[in-house]
């Protein structure tokens, strides 16, 4: 069987030999450290010292000033060895290839793989994505947490289905037009200013823009096919421009700017919604939204639960740090009777009767299984 190595070095041969260097670094704990050198014997006096040695004389003869002896010269640093770098060997028909935490710093000597299919990088040190060109079986490619500032050089990719770039120093969506195949697109925690060129994606499912700079929700009317969108962490001000996604499933806009629930009418497959950490006051405008599983409403200026009776099918409400004073909210949930999980700690009616907060929500709405994060006895 043919063998293959992989490397991380920029200076290994082009054959398919190479190394990944070792992520601790390098030992010099064989190396002695030199201590202090002792002080070398002072110099043998002169005869006007060996006079003033004797002690004070009466001869008014001036007195000469000795210069001390030079220290001695430092000892040189002790040599440090470079650690061993590890040999990857590669059988050249394999189809999957995991090269996370390598400390690689640049893609390379990857031509012989041809069967490969899923290629991980994760957590490397690799600053442009290069040396991929011939791997146009791949359908999997991570390069989560490097130092990537420009997609690029992904044209040969064909048949690739999920990509990871999160976590890079990405500032714009580009270089995925020959990407035709691709599924779940990965690229959370970037700088990513604006959503565009994902038009022609017309197979995407999953599309992860969370923690990035985005502003507003467009341009994606004709990502028809998607099921899942992630755009929390951004600096979104209203919920627009998702009219056509009818099969989306999970949307997700928690830690943004939105001040109201809108714009909805059309998600009807929606099954999790997620809108924590704005700053809504009014629950209203989910009355499409009859598959909805769980409500994700967090962290918002929330006073009434209100509007989702009709929800028959939700699970789990999540209406914690919000400002719901009145019992009489629980009491409206009686008809959600698939409600299982509910969390309200540190509202006003948690706050103000805290002794009889468990028993009263577990009274109320009997078929709770957790309230907040414990589970009900």
């Amino acid at each position: 069987m043919d063998m293959h190595a992989i490397s991380g070095n920029q200076d290994a041969p082009p054959l398919a030999e190479a190394e990944v260097g070792e992520s601790k670094s390098t030992s010099a704990a064989d190396a002695e450290t030199g201590s202090d050198s002792e002080r070398s014997p002072s110099p043998p006096l002169g005869p006007l010292a060996a006079a003033l040695a004797k002690g004070p004389q009466k001869s008014k003869a001036s007195r000469a000033k000795i210069a001390p002896a030079a220290p001695p010269p430092e000892p040189p640093p002790p040599a440090v060895e470079e650690a061993p770098k590890e040999l990857i060997v590669v059988d050249e028909n394999t189809t999957e290839l995991d090269l996370n935490h390598g400390r690689i710093g640049k893609i390379e000597n990857l031509e012989q793989l041809k069967n490969l299919e899923r290629l991980y990088l994760r957590w490397n040190l690799i600053k442009k994505i290069e040396g991929l060109s011939t791997l146009s079986t791949l359908v999997e490619l991570e390069l989560y947490d490097n130092q990537i500032t420009k997609i690029e050089n992904l044209d040969g990719l064909v048949n690739l289905e999920i990509l990871d770039l999160s976590f890079n120093r990405l500032t714009e969506i580009s270089g995925l037009e020959k990407l035709l195949n691709l599924k779940r697109l990965f690229l959370s925690s970037n700088r990513i200013t604006e959503i565009k060129n994902l038009g022609h994606l017309n197979k995407l499912d999953l599309l992860e823009l969370g923690d990035n700079r985005i502003r507003e929700i467009k341009n994606l009317e004709t990502l028809t096919t998607l099921t899942q969108l992630y755009l929390g962490k951004n600096k979104i001000n209203q919920i627009k421009n998702l009219d056509t996604l009818v099969n989306l499933e999970i949307l997700v806009l928690q830690s943004n700017r939105l001040i109201r629930i809108e714009n909805l009418e059309s998600l009807v497959n929606l099954t999790q919604l997620y809108l924590s950490e704005n700053g809504i006051n009014v629950i209203e405008k989910l009355d499409n939204q009859k598959n909805l599983q769980t409500l994700d409403l967090a962290q918002n200026r929330i006073k009434v639960i209100e509007n989702i009776k009709h929800l028959s099918e939700l699970e789990e409400l999540w209406m914690n740090d919000n400002e719901v004073e009145s019992w009489s909210s629980v009491e409206y949930l009686t008809d959600n009777k698939k409600l299982k999980t509910i969390y309200l700690e540190r509202n006003p009616l948690e706050r103000n009767d805290n002794t009889a907060y468990r028993r009263k929500l577990k009274l109320i709405l009997p078929t709770l299984q957790q309230i907040d994060a414990t589970l009900c006895r």
